[in-house]
């Protein structure tokens, strides 16, 4: 039986998905302003676009509530040209992310009081990962997908969750050490296409933290209790799973308890 045909891939032209984190409380506490980070990612997304004319760019915000896309370089710009006019990123690209902002902001009136402040990573680099199988699967030609998970994290603590993404991936994890100048950060470590990058002298990660973090606290830990219908982690055993509401029973309560006193009981 043959083969099924073969993709084709030109090593120059890239599909380049970023993930926007707009966690206001993140962005609230931070030395850089989200409209000054916002500039910077705006000038390397446009400088992707310009490096090759078949190259793809693709955003996805990142809020407290939800994520969504707000530009496809293949859709937006495309209609552009046919309406007669030049195309523009930036407009089209501020607008949608107005519209994703206020209605994350929404959302997050209705949470309850306690809730943990962080981002929809998660989410996101899944429907990051979607998108690339659409790519995939339909048409013969494409731009070649950034399979390697890329991350560049500006706060004061590290990521344990984006450090092995990269890691596992082949991809790229690091601290811009001056955010002045983020655009260079970008282009010069960021922006080069898997061909070129076997040629460059990228930054290695000095180590990485395997450990894991609990679904509950988002901490990291050493020893802790997993669901096993969804393979949850919480850092305390609960009589309830909070993510597939699975109920443990007895018999899990007390290979728990069992459990935790042979973890403290020091060895004679």
């Amino acid at each position: 039986m043959a083969s099924a045909p073969s993709k084709l891939y030109a090593d120059d032209v890239s599909l380049v998905v970023v993930l926007l984190d707009t966690n206001p409380f993140f962005w609230s506490s931070s030395s850089l302003s989200f409209l000054q980070f916002l500039s910077h990612v705006l000038s390397f997304l446009n400088s992707i676009l310009t490096l090759n004319q078949l190259n793809q760019v693709v955003v996805i915000a990142t809020g407290y509530n939800s994520c969504d896309y707000i530009f496809d370089s293949s859709l937006d710009l495309k209609r552009s040209l046919e309406n007669g006019r030049m195309p523009v990123m930036c407009s089209s690209l501020l607008q949608k992310l107005e519209e994703f902002s206020f209605k994350d902001e929404q959302l997050s009136k209705e949470e309850p009081e306690g809730r943990i402040k962080c981002s929809l990573l998660s989410g996101s680099l899944s429907m990051a990962l979607c998108y690339i199988q659409r790519v995939f699967r339909s048409g013969a030609l494409h731009p070649h997908p950034r399979v390697p998970i890329d991350s560049c994290y500006m706060g004061a603590q590290n990521s344990a969750f984006l450090q092995q993404a990269s890691y596992i991936t082949g991809g790229v994890h690091h601290k811009p050490q001056n955010l002045d100048g983020l655009f260079q950060y970008l282009m010069t470590i960021f922006a080069a296409d898997l061909h070129s990058r076997s040629f460059l002298h990228l930054p290695k990660p000095v180590g990485v933290d395997f450990r894991a973090s609990c679904f509950c606290h988002k901490n990291t830990i050493d020893m802790g209790y997993i669901c096993s219908v969804c393979l949850s982690i919480f850092c305390k055993h609960h009589k309830k799973c909070s993510t597939c509401g699975s109920v443990f029973g007895q018999a899990q309560s007390e290979a728990a308890s069992a459990s935790d006193k042979k973890r403290k009981t020091p060895e004679t």
